[in-house]
């Protein structure tokens, strides 16, 4: 079975990790969570654009680790990922990871939210948990949830 193909732009509003985050890793990450192909933005941004944007699109006033906005699924995957650097540092110092490790989880997760999987009710969260887990064991990290 080939690989999804990926059509990736990867953007840095806030260049603080960009070391971190080569568009080679950046593009490994992503693609293993994903089951069909996919155009997919990434945006590195800074707190006050996060929390202006988790504020105006989900009511939610303050700055979270990553955003995804979804427009398709079929026949490809089209989505945008915010992911906000500031709350990714604070996060990975928090729970004793690296900022690869960290990064390459939210990324892995947004592009499953991309898909369609989610976390609003336990079983749904128990599922998606379970495949974030799968893929990043598959790609070399530690288990994002262990405490």
């Amino acid at each position: 079975m080939t690989k999804p193909s990926l059509s990736l732009s990867l953007q840095f509003a806030d260049k603080r990790h960009r070391e971190h985050l080569p568009r080679h890793k950046v593009a490994r990450w992503i693609r293993a969570a994903l089951e069909s192909d996919a155009e997919i933005a990434v945006r590195l941004v800074d707190a006050d654009e996060g929390q202006a944007l988790n504020r105006d699109y989900r009511h939610k006033d303050y700055a979270t680790n990553v955003l995804t906005f979804d427009y398709a699924t079929e026949p490809v995957v089209m989505a945008d990922l915010i992911i906000c650097a500031p709350v990714i540092e604070r996060e990975a110092q928090e729970q004793h990871k690296t900022l690869e490790a960290h990064y390459a989880h939210m990324l892995v997760h947004g592009a499953l939210h991309s898909q369609g999987w989610d976390h609003e009710d336990p079983e749904e969260a128990e599922a998606m948990e379970a495949r974030e887990r799968e893929i990043l064991a598959a790609l070399g990290f530690d288990d994002p949830y262990a405490p």
